[in-house]
């Protein structure tokens, strides 16, 4: 039986998962110059660094509720905060392009 603090506990882990999927597709999106690049570094290395942090935060720290079973801890943990990650740097965070940037010396 999930606990108050461990529900808690499961949220703050899937708002710090959400946040590292916003913060890393911002960094590519401003990093590579391409589209293609872009998508194709936020489909692979956003997965791989939430998959490393639920099996820190869920194993050695024992976070979280029993989700029963991997479909579910992949979907709930990494498939989710990606795609939420990504529509919150996507749709409300201003392009890269719209930047006025310094003339480098």
């Amino acid at each position: 039986m999930a606990t108050i603090l461990d529900v808690f506990l499961f949220l703050v882990v899937l708002g710090l998962h959400t946040l590292i999927a916003a913060v890393m597709t911002r960094f590519l999106r401003i990093r590579l110059d391409t589209t293609w690049g872009t998508a194709i570094y936020v489909a692979f290395l956003v997965p791989v660094a939430l998959w490393i942090s639920t099996l820190v935060v869920s194993g050695p720290f024992g976070i979280g509720i029993d989700l029963g079973t991997p479909a579910a801890v992949f979907t709930v943990m990494i498939l989710l905060p990606t795609a939420l990650g990504v529509a919150i740097d996507v749709l409300y965070v201003v392009p890269p392009d719209e930047y006025e940037l310094p003339d480098s010396a």
